[in-house]
């Protein structure tokens, strides 16, 4: 991988935990008043599927370049859904 294409990588990569974290308190709003070890446990389940993830978004948008946006959101929520899960399973 060179340079450009790691840059590129974490740069998404950043924007993609940023949009599931974002995603993640609004629709679980309780996030703010869970315990440090709650919420710790939700981030590391969304970490857990963060590969699979963004392997899949760079699998989809190669495919369908035109729906980037919509996969790219997709990833998003599938990675709050995972914090999300872990929030709401107490």
């Amino acid at each position: 991988m060179t340079p450009t294409q790691t840059s590129s990588l974490d740069t998404l990569g950043n924007q993609l935990a940023t949009a599931a974290l974002t995603t993640l308190i609004r629709l679980c709003p309780e996030i703010r008043t869970a315990s440090h070890e709650l919420r710790e446990a939700a981030l590391v389940a969304m970490r857990a599927r963060s590969r699979e993830v963004v392997d899949e978004l760079l699998d989809d948008t190669q495919a369908c370049p035109g729906m980037a946006e919509t996969i790219f959101a997709s990833a998003a929520l599938t990675l709050a859904h995972a914090g999300i899960t872990v929030l709401r399973s107490v």
